[in-house]
């Protein structure tokens, strides 16, 4: 009966509440919500404009274009909640989004997160979910949930490989036997890219740019390996000998050079997983090689850069801002399996 219950009036929601984006994948019926980790609050309190709407898609694109009143805001900051009250509001408001409004229960909810976060950072993920209205709530590493939801033969005795290139952190991890074997999480990725591509302009062309226009120039024109036709693009910001504003021409090798240092940091983290295996697993990551997922996994040539300097195959995941949803929707679908796995809390 209680079964039953829990069938009809609720639902189990799979949560990659990441940096940059939050997506949530309802247990049976795909990926519900996918929008930005941000929040517009008014400076003179801490409530959250537009009768608590202004979340996500419509608070990106406040982003640097606030007037003096309003601030949009990320309450999640490299994999860690830096502000409680607002990853909670914010959290509240994709739930209702993604699940079904005339639930009676509280649904319970599967949250992928950093490796590298602590005791008290799960603790902090785990009551703002219970607040926001979550029953039941378990964690799952971002890298374990990459791994099943590329589709990796992670419960056979072989080495499976997994790289998840975030916005805020990089999740490394070698998975056998359905456990992790070795792993690593460090906390450049996305975003730091965004901050190299600023410091790099800034520098060679005296030119002040957003986050947003770094990121837009990453997409457009970025890549980790050499182009067979290298691009070019018009790049507007402020001149910072002048004052006023300008325009200049960036090439995709200049890009490129202002990505070398995340890109190294990256290699190095790979590279260090690798070396905590067991000779025997190297062995099979030398056949079976890496899977990327993430959003920088859609930086043109990574997969080339990455090969080039560990010398093992590299291939990109299907759809790989996805990975990390639906492989918490695949655990929590054959939860029975998995619950060993996940760390748990439960409302009080």
């Amino acid at each position: 009966m209680l079964n039953w219950l829990r069938q009809h009036l609720s639902c189990d929601l799979a949560i990659d509440l990441g940096t940059t984006s939050t997506r949530i994948g309802l247990s049976g019926d795909g990926i519900r919500l996918d929008e930005p980790s941000v929040v517009a609050v008014s400076r003179n309190s801490t409530g959250v404009i537009g009768k608590g709407a202004a979340v996500g898609k419509l608070a990106h694109q406040m982003l640097g274009r606030t007037p003096a009143g309003i601030r949009a805001v990320r309450p999640i900051v490299h994999g860690v909640i830096s502000d409680f009250e607002l990853t909670e509001a914010m959290l509240r408001y994709f739930l209702q989004k993604a699940s079904d409004q005339r639930l009676a229960l509280r649904p319970r909810v599967l949250i992928a997160v950093p490796g590298c976060i602590t005791a008290v950072e799960k603790r902090a993920v785990i009551n703002s979910a219970e607040r926001a209205g979550a029953g039941q709530i378990w964690l799952i590493e971002k890298a374990r949930a990459a791994g099943v939801g590329a589709g990796l033969p992670v419960s056979e005795p072989v080495a499976s490989m997994v790289c998840d290139l975030g916005g805020g952190t990089t999740e490394v991890a070698v998975m056998s036997l359905g456990d992790i074997v070795a792993s690593r999480s460090i906390r450049t990725a996305g975003d730091e890219m965004d901050l190299a591509i600023v410091k790099y302009l800034r520098r060679c062309y005296s030119l002040r740019i957003g986050e947003q226009s770094a990121e837009q120039l990453k997409l457009r024109i970025g890549s980790a390996a050499p182009l067979d036709h290298e691009l070019s693009r018009e790049v507007s910001g402020l001149d910072t000998a002048s004052g006023i504003p300008r325009k200049a021409m960036v090439t995709s090798e200049e890009i490129r050079e202002a990505l070398y240092e995340p890109l190294e940091e990256i290699v190095d983290c790979v590279r260090g997983t690798i070396e905590r295996c067991q000779p025997e697993l190297i062995a099979d990551l030398a056949d079976t090689g890496i899977v990327l997922t993430g959003g920088v996994a859609l930086l043109r040539g990574i997969d080339r850069y990455l090969n080039q300097h560990l010398g093992v195959p590299v291939r990109v995941a299907e759809s790989p801002t996805l990975t990390v949803t639906r492989g918490a929707m695949i655990c929590l679908d054959h939860l029975e399996k998995w619950h060993d796995r996940l760390d748990s809390g439960t409302v009080r």
